[in-house]
């Protein structure tokens, strides 16, 4: 139905003016939203970062969201009052260590707001940090928008609880979420708290950080890899990897029975992935965004195939930074006042000449940047010597703040896989042949055969864990795994939440706890174990320790400042 004006031409004359135009040129298109041949809006145009940082700070703020609710879970178990390892003793060691006060030096060397806070009531404390981040980031995670004070307060708040983690917080994603969150610092404006903060354009400075982290962070990978283990470089390792894996996952237990030349393809497709694929970034857009997609890609099928905690959650965000506003587009509704035709409208401002008054914000803003960039680039120069080294090291920082750090994951693979079993008998000796043990259950690692692995990612059961690398040593290593086994001579309710089932709940505590060392494997789908219902086979291989009871470790306690545990 056309629409009629205020006289109706006649059709003739309207022909003969249409024929008339035919070879002239096109009239120029009104004002406002421009429209391709076909009528549809105009799409976005590369080069703007807009719609990138609202993604980047949701997807930051999910991965700070999850670290800090597991904190929440688990810190009071671990490093809390009556935790395996205490937080308050790990900093009065350092008090003690930089002259039995709280001076500079040990402020630096354990960044952390709780030198600040009274040390009698640290469950409350370590509480408190926990649910502030969980609400920071909640609110980030709705909004999609943030300034630098949430997004810095996020950053203190969890490098607090790094700092005093201990072995607990040991891992390389620590470091890397410190690492990505101190540049989503530098993604906001100061104060502003909107979507689309017009005078706040996305940095490149900052766009080209995170994009210098997930380079470093695959080039890290696949080279730790090459000068480690040397079943990457004859390409056996997946034949291990998914059996042998910190907390294997129900997919895992099929991929290991994968055929040979699968594994091949999977080892070679991650030499591609980490040594070749990081340099599309320096090689312009189209493969900068062909890098993004791969490293997603590949995050996504790491997701699926093991439980390693929120790493490659993590590693999603700075992969992100390879997509600008038109990449983006297609994942944002379109419509009027939506974010997508904002930004186009921004765009066609832009392209207009029309560009915001250059204000002394706007400088102190470009210094700020600035700054960030040289910043960055200086501590890179130990990072980048480190990967150039064959003796390169991984998952190490070389400042207290962490805010540039070497990565690396698997450099070696583990041929088989041992697991710690933590037993309890009532029995009054402890060596009699009839002394009835009964398994502990962890949360997530495998204990009973017929237990189905567990599939939690992005949670992360940390004394999960660390049993698995105390399997690969000797008790005198893991001062804390005596210290679990004097709280489940106690009937701990507070340590027993860290656990899946206690064989004694309803009873009294057990008189003895062991710790019995396992060799595991998958059970072959199809075969008879699996048709038992079993997904592991294992074969005891020894003690680990030896029964403890209550009283034998009284003066253990002791002397380690710990609180004896007293029966509930």
């Amino acid at each position: 139905m056309r629409r009629a004006g205020p006289v109706m031409a006649a059709p003739g004359e309207s022909l003969r003016r249409r024929k008339a135009g035919a070879g002239g040129p096109e009239p120029e298109a009104p004002p406002g939203r421009e429209r391709d041949l076909k009528g549809r809006p105009a799409r976005l145009r590369a080069g703007t970062f807009w719609l990138t940082r609202i993604v980047l700070l949701r997807a930051l703020a999910f991965v700070y969201f999850v670290a800090f609710l597991v904190a929440f879970h688990q810190n009071k178990q671990l490093i809390g009052d009556r935790g395996l390892l205490p937080c308050r003793a790990y900093l009065q060691s350092v008090q003690r260590h930089f002259g039995g006060r709280v001076s500079w030096d040990a402020l630096s060397y354990a960044p952390t707001v709780l030198w600040l806070l009274d040390w009698s009531h640290m469950d409350a404390n370590l509480d408190t940090l926990a649910l502030l981040g969980l609400g920071i980031s909640s609110f980030i995670l709705v909004s999609g928008c943030a300034n630098m004070v949430l997004m810095a307060a996020l950053w203190v708040l969890y490098m607090s609880l790094v700092n005093v983690g201990q072995i607990w917080y040991s891992f390389g994603w620590e470091s890397q979420l410190l690492e990505t969150g101190f540049l989503g610092i530098f993604l906001c404006p100061l104060w502003t708290l909107s979507v689309l903060p017009r005078g706040t354009p996305t940095s490149q400075v900052v766009v080209w950080g995170f994009r210098w982290l997930i380079f470093r962070i695959m080039l890290g990978a696949g080279l730790i890899k090459i000068r480690g283990d040397r079943c990457w470089r004859d390409l056996t390792c997946m034949d291990f990897h998914y059996e042998t894996q910190p907390v294997p996952n129900p997919v895992a237990y099929f991929l290991h029975r994968s055929p040979w030349w699968f594994h091949r393809f999977e080892t070679l497709s991650n030499h591609f992935l980490e040594l070749v694929v990081p340099f599309f970034i320096f090689l312009g857009r189209r493969m900068c965004i062909i890098h993004g997609a791969l490293q997603v890609l590949f995050q996504v099928v790491l997701i699926i195939s093991g439980n390693l905690s929120f790493l490659n959650w993590l590693t999603i965000v700075p992969s992100l930074a390879c997509f600008d506003d038109a990449t983006l587009g297609g994942l944002f509704p379109s419509g009027p006042g939506r974010l997508k035709d904002q930004v186009l409208k921004i765009q066609e401002e832009e392209a207009q000449g029309a560009r915001a008054p250059r204000t002394r914000g706007c400088v102190a803003r470009g210094m700020v940047n600035l700054a960030l960039g040289v910043l960055v680039a200086w501590l890179s120069i130990p990072v980048v010597l480190n990967l150039l080294s064959p003796r390169q090291v991984m998952n190490s920082s070389f400042n207290p703040l962490r805010i540039v750090n070497t990565y690396g994951a698997f450099g070696s693979i583990t041929r088989e896989r041992t697991e710690v079993i933590l037993q309890g008998t009532a029995s009054a000796n402890a060596s009699a042949p009839d002394a009835a043990w009964e398994d502990y259950e962890f949360k997530c690692k495998p204990g009973d055969p017929r237990r189905r692995p567990c599939l939690v990612s992005p949670y992360h059961h940390r004394l999960d864990w660390l049993m698995w690398f105390a399997a690969f040593q000797t008790y005198e290593h893991n001062e804390w795994i005596i210290h679990l086994a004097g709280k489940l001579l106690a009937n701990d309710a507070q340590a027993l939440s860290l656990l899946a089932r206690n064989p004694f709940e309803g009873r009294d505590p057990p008189r003895w706890v062991r710790g019995e060392h396992y060799r595991y494997k998958f059970s072959r789908p199809g075969g008879r174990h699996a048709a038992e219902g079993k997904w592991w086979i294992r074969r005891r291989l020894g003690p680990y320790f030896p029964p403890l009871s209550r009283q034998d470790l009284r003066g253990y306690f002791t002397s380690r400042e710990w609180p004896y545990p007293e029966p509930e």
